[in-house]
């Protein structure tokens, strides 16, 4: 019998069953305080939605923890406690963040500043990237201070900003971060992080309750703030995970590769690259006449078949080949939907 399941399944099914009964009562707040997004601009729903959906993940995942800490995992990590610590308190922050922007729409030049702050919590929980394997040695490379903490301030804010962005169709965002949660909770159990595991099952929970009324229709949008409280989980976890940064590049591949993109051509184009439009790839494949659930739907499929290769693939070299074609694919996509685009 696999070790801890009532512990693990607790924490799933409280995760999910509280995010079910407190979605639809953020949706409610959202709309008593007019906190809502309306068709128009780069949006194309139909009515006006909630942005508190938000606050039923964030609950049923901070509930499912709860949960995970009457149930407790015997542990031989020393730092872990300060890890969750770290996970629960960035985690907080980013909420409540998310919340005053989808309130007032805050500007970059506080929103971006946030997100170091987030990156700051982590790094004094040692939520870190210290160590990562290298490919071609199979040895472990410790880094020195001076090169973990800028790599994990660009981890966690790149991590943060990926997720907000994309944000963009209904369910996508939710479900990613779920597919995320469920390769993490794998590893970690693999790893016999043991009491490491309820942190990802909360959220795995959590985002799958949250689903239920975010799947094409979505009755109730993410917002600010779940999409900033998941992307700092997701970054955190992925370091806390033993620091399973190819897993989670492997799972965000294509997501990350739009980022990116997006910004270039952004900057390309004149544009602030921290203004919002239609440039994203979920965007541009609506653009070109696949339906939003389809596009969803394709986005899961490449990141669980992303998933399983880092599950499964046990050379590093072979990771390599798999997260370098997925963001030449990627790519090639972006550049010929460009192209498109720029004829018609």
């Amino acid at each position: 019998m696999v070790a801890y399941s009532l512990q693990y399944a607790l924490t799933l099914l409280a995760g999910l069953l509280i995010a079910l009964v407190f979605t639809p009562l953020g949706a409610r707040l959202g709309r008593r305080w007019r906190i809502v997004a309306v068709p128009g601009g780069r949006r194309l729903h139909h009515g006006t939605i909630s942005r508190l959906g938000g606050v039923g993940l964030t609950v049923g995942f901070f509930g499912a923890l709860l949960v995970s800490r009457l149930l407790p995992i015997p542990t031989a990590d020393e730092n872990e406690t300060r890890r969750f610590w770290g996970l629960v308190i960035g985690g907080l922050v980013m909420f409540i963040v998310g919340l005053i922007d989808d309130r007032y729409d805050l500007p970059p030049s506080i929103q971006y500043p946030s997100y170091l702050l987030a990156a700051g919590i982590a790094i004094s929980a040692l939520i870190i990237l210290e160590r990562f394997n290298n490919p071609f040695t199979n040895k472990t490379v410790v880094l020195p201070v001076l090169l973990y903490i800028p790599l994990t301030v660009f981890w966690i804010t790149g991590m943060i900003t990926t997720v907000n962005w994309l944000d963009g169709l209904d369910g996508l965002a939710a479900g990613i971060a779920a597919i995320l949660a469920a390769v993490l909770s794998i590893h970690m159990f693999r790893m016999e992080q043991y009491s490491v595991v309820p942190q990802a099952l909360a959220l795995l929970g959590a985002s799958l309750g949250f689903l239920v009324y975010n799947i094409s229709p979505a009755r109730a949008f993410l917002g600010s703030n779940g999409a900033f409280l998941l992307g700092y989980l997701l970054g955190g976890l992925g370091l806390v995970a033993g620091g399973r940064v190819a897993t989670v590049l492997l799972v965000m591949g294509i997501p990350i590769v739009d980022v990116a993109w997006t910004i270039l051509d952004r900057c390309r184009h004149g544009v602030s690259p921290f203004k919002g439009d239609r440039r994203h790839l979920h965007f541009r494949l609506s653009d070109a006449g696949l339906s939003p659930r389809t596009i969803v739907f394709i986005y899961w499929g490449f990141c669980a078949l992303s998933g399983v290769m880092g599950l499964v693939l046990s050379s590093r070299i072979y990771k390599l080949v798999a997260l370098g074609l997925l963001g030449s694919l990627t790519l090639i996509l972006l550049l010929y939907l460009s192209g498109r685009k720029n004829a018609s």
